[in-house]
């Protein structure tokens, strides 16, 4: 009996001491504006900070954050342990939660004109001052001047940084805002009086009175062209026949940079104004579009003068500029009809918002923030990628139902861990396939690194890219997001500025994001490989492409997108397979023989060798093209390809490889993008008979073959095969009779459809 009872006893103490070894329960910790870091983080007594949350939270812990700003950075000291077991960063449900890299600064003492100023000590800043801080790196442009990580914010909007400080002296009204990209290029043609017929008499550009920098540029369709005009710029007319009355010019021009205005003044700049029409970026010199301005009836023997106008906002025009030196940091800024004292002005003090200090913390999440104002670098694929919110070279990610914006130059970065070869590759090619080996040293693989989710958020107003992932975007997926306003203000240049600009996206899927107001819309560079694009939205992306593929060797594949800038592809890849899309813009084949550059094993990232990139290879099913040359420039393509099935609507010519293209010249779909209260809507003209003219072929795996230097299939990430069986809303395809381009069509004429955010057809 008393062994009995012993053995009883030692039972209990046993389990006890299993309970007390176990799993620990998951916690909840609460952070308020209203908190205090001394007490327990509870809902009853919470944390003021989420740095001091983010000390306390353990594998399977949540952060629960409330409403309010928060000034500081997160540096998460720890993750999760797997996609089951992560902390997750959370705003409280219903509740808006700003995280900011800036702070509120008063003191302002005014100058003169609408200059103020501020003077801080260096003490302020620790040990990051952005106002010493100067953007740099590889393949980094400043534009002959100097650019720092800092910014002033009026109001939550940035103001700009002026090149010196008598910029800054004078009255915002009489301020020149600092050229983007040397200049707010625009290059005339020819202008047209009447109602643009085709047999109406063009009119050279003559008389060219400038302000600086003028030269000359070929024109491919006659006419003496206008190169480098500026804001402000002019050209005149000169004794142009207006017959008995017109109230329309065509003006015939091209646009490299940020497009503008152009006003329509009689016998004078400063004369009369007739009329104006916007000029968009066509994207180079040579891309040509015709512009309709309205004008007032005019007649007879006239003198016109053109006057180019850049388009700017009120903080556009103020601007700041900074000096630091041993003890103090100086601020100058223009505030216009505002007493900073009492307004919102707020500079930056923080290089990121949120951003682990060391590689490898795995698996967090952060969900429902608005984070904004860091004062972040460059991020070449060469270097540490720090941006507003950063995964540091770690695994498992979700970053979701955030706003992200007002980052120096990026906002999310998915990238590269920093080591002493940063910002050393000289800007060469030799420099990255180093980069790459010594990540693959250090741990590059599906075991460690990527595998990030990116969803739903909103991305803005970064000056470098919206998303940038250098070898650290591998195995991830991009979707939902809103990217728009990159690089706008293109003070200065380089070789990474995107809505998305990934380096090694192998087996990365992007789908479903609305990218417009960009430079450029999605850039893969370097061994895009098991990569999707699909069920994109992009637009008005006016500095170069919406979609551009640099050395690549595929298998990649790019599926129901809607590419709807006057660029659509630039292709410097090959093993491209681009199925059911809608290209609104102008393609180019480039190939790239200097470079060779790595393909990899099937869903891997161990190089299996290094080629040049001769050119073809692609494959082209089921497209939609409007204008421009269509599949012309793949007449040239040194690879095979593989073209069918293809509609080439308003000009656009089909490639020599492809035999049963149909081809319409004269007929215009009418494609134009209308913004609604609830979402984009595109109004656009397709046939459903072009189904039965031509039958098409279900877009398969099998049918798509092996990418010729890889060797590798078209396949999903987990090696399952792909049937592009499904439309751009995700609706299922008639496969009897496929329609080509992006949307399954149940009839004909005139259709307008909400194109985002996507919702099933009718």
């Amino acid at each position: 009996m008393i062994i009995h009872n012993d053995f009883n006893k030692l039972s209990l103490i046993l389990c006890t001491l299993i309970l007390l070894s176990g799993p620990a329960r998951a916690r909840e910790y609460h952070v308020s504006v209203e908190g205090n870091d001394t007490k327990a983080g509870t809902a009853a007594t919470p944390f003021r900070t989420i740095s001091r949350a983010a000390e306390s939270a353990r594998p399977g812990d949540v952060i629960t954050v409330h409403e309010g700003v928060y000034r500081e950075r997160i540096k998460p000291p720890r993750g999760g342990e797997s996609r089951q077991k992560r902390i997750v960063y959370r705003a409280a449900p219903g509740e808006k939660v700003i995280i900011k890299g800036s702070e509120v600064i008063k003191g302002w003492r005014k100058l003169q004109n609408d200059t103020w100023k501020v003077t801080l000590p260096n003490a302020f800043f620790g040990d990051f001052n952005p106002y010493s801080d100067l953007i740099k790196g590889d393949w980094f442009n400043p534009r002959g001047r100097a650019h720092h990580t800092g910014a002033v914010y009026l109001n939550g909007h940035w103001l700009t940084e002026a090149r010196a400080l008598d910029d800054v002296l004078k009255p915002a009204d009489e301020a020149s805002p600092p050229k983007a990209d040397g200049q707010y290029l625009l290059n005339v043609a020819w202008l047209r009086p009447g109602r643009g017929e085709e047999n109406a008499a063009r009119i050279a550009a003559a008389g060219f009175a400038a302000q600086s920098g003028i030269q000359k540029a070929p024109c491919s369709e006659g006419g003496e062209c206008i190169g480098w005009i500026e804001h402000g710029d002019w050209a005149r007319y000169e004794q142009i026949d207006f017959g008995r009355r017109t109230d329309l010019i065509e003006i015939r021009a091209a646009s490299a940079t940020g497009g503008g205005t152009i006003e329509i003044h009689l016998d004078a700049p400063n004369g009369e104004l007739l009329g104006a029409c916007p000029v968009t970026n066509t994207g180079d010199w040579q891309s040509w579009s015709s512009f309709a301005a309205r004008v007032k009836p005019v007649s007879g023997i006239k003198t016109i003068c053109l006057v180019f106008r850049r388009p700017k906002s009120e903080s556009d025009t103020q601007l700041w500029f900074a000096q630091v030196d041993e003890t103090n940091t100086t601020i100058w800024a223009q505030f216009k009809d505002v007493n900073p004292n009492e307004a919102e002005v707020e500079i930056n003090v923080r290089r990121t918002v949120f951003y682990p200090d060391t590689p490898g913390i795995d698996y967090i999440t952060v969900r429902g923030f608005t984070m904004m104002h860091a004062a972040t670098p460059w991020a070449p694929p060469t270097a540490e990628q720090i941006g507003l919110i950063g995964t540091h070279w770690s695994k498992g990610w979700i970053i979701e139902d955030n706003d992200i914006r007002y980052s120096t130059c990026v906002g999310v970065t998915l990238g590269k861990y920093g080591d002493r070869w940063d910002n050393t590759s000289q800007n060469t090619a030799e420099g990255y396939v180093k980069t790459i080996e010594r990540a693959l040293q250090n741990g590059w693989s599906s075991d460690n690194i990527g595998h990030h989710v990116v969803r739903n958020n909103r991305i803005s107003h970064c000056e470098q890219a919206g998303i940038v992932g250098s070898l650290g975007a591998v195995f991830s997926t991009i979707t939902g997001n809103v990217i728009h306003d990159i690089h706008v203000r293109r003070l200065f240049s380089g070789a990474e500025m995107a809505g998305i600009k990934i380096h090694a996206a192998i087996d990365t899927h992007i789908i479903c994001n609305h990218i417009h107001r960009t430079c450029r819309g999605i850039w893969l560079d370097w061994m895009a490989q098991g990569t999707r694009v699909t069920r994109n939205l992009l637009h008005d992306n006016h500095g170069s492409q919406d979609l551009f593929v640099e050395v690549n060797h595929g298998p990649f594949l790019v599926d129901n997108n809607l590419f709807l800038s006057p660029n659509s592809l630039l292709d410097m890849s090959e093993g491209g397979a681009y199925v059911h899309n809608l290209f609104a813009g102008r393609i180019v084949l480039r190939p790239e023989l200097r470079r060779e550059t790595p393909f990899h094993k099937a869903h891997s990232t161990e190089v299996a060798g290094l080629r040049n990139i001769k050119g073809g290879d692609d494959r082209f099913y089921n497209n939609i093209f409007v204008g421009h040359d269509g599949l012309a420039p793949y007449d040239k393509a040194v690879l095979p390809m593989q073209t069918a099935g293809n509609v080439f609507l308003k000009g656009a010519r089909p490639s020599r490889h492809e035999q049963d293209a149909l081809v319409r010249p004269q007929f215009d779909p009418g494609i134009k993008l209308v913004e609604r209260d609830d979402g984009v809507y595109l109004h656009v003209t397709l046939e459903k008979s072009w189904a039965q003219e031509n039958k098409r072929r279900l877009v398969t795996t099998a049918l798509l073959g092996n990418a010729k230097i890889p060797d590798l299939p078209y396949e999903l990430p987990d090696g399952s095969p792909y049937r592009i069986e499904t439309d751009y809303f995700d609706s299922k395809r008639n496969a009897v009779n496929l329609c080509p381009g992006p949307f399954e069509l149940a009839g004909d004429a005139a259709r307008v459809m909400k194109v985002w955010p996507p919702v099933t057809a009718e």
